[in-house]
C-alpha cells in the first residue's frame, strides 16, 4: 500500500519542541519535493515548510520562520519537522505532503500533491 504515514506529534507547552516524522512506504520519496502543512478548526489551509526533491531548498511560511526546520532522510525514505519554541497558535493537524517532481530545484508550499499523510495533531498549551 502507497502512504504516508506521520508521527511525534502531541501535546507541549509553550516554548517547547517536537519532532514530526513522515515516513513513506510502498514507495521512494527521492524523486518527490516533499512539505508540510496545517489546518486547525476553522481556519484556512496553511503551508508551513517545504523542501526540494535534493534537499538543497527549503522555503517556510512566515509564521514558523527561524522556529521550523525541515529535513529529509531519502536513506531511511522520511520527511522531518523540527518545531522549536511553540506557540498556542501552532495548535492545528499538521499533514506531509509529498509532490512527484523529478529533476526539479523548487518547491512551493501548499503545492499539488501526489501522497498525503493522515494527519498528526499538535497542540501547544500550558
Amino acid at each position: 500500500q502507497l502512504q504516508l504515514v506521520e508521527s511525534g506529534g502531541g501535546l507541549v507547552q509553550p516554548g517547547g519542541s517536537l519532532r514530526l516524522s513522515c515516513t513513506a512506504s510502498g514507495f521512494s520519496l527521492r524523486y518527490y519535493a516533499l512539505g508540510w502543512f496545517r489546518q486547525a478548526p476553522g481556519k484556512e489551509r496553511e503551508g508551513v515548510a517545504c523542501i526540494t526533491v535534493s534537499g538543497g531548498s527549503t522555503h517556510y511560511a512566515d509564521s514558523v520562520k527561524g522556529r521550523f526546520t525541515i529535513s529529509r532522510d531519502n536513506a531511511k525514505n522520511t520527511l522531518y519537522l523540527q518545531m522549536s519554541n511553540l506557540k498556542p497558535e501552532d495548535t492545528a493537524q499538521y499533514y506531509c505532503i509529498a509532490d512527484y517532481y523529478p529533476g526539479s530545484s523548487v518547491c512551493t508550499l501548499l503545492s499539488r500533491y501526489d501522497y498525503r499523510g493522515q494527519g498528526t495533531q499538535v497542540s501547544v498549551s500550558s
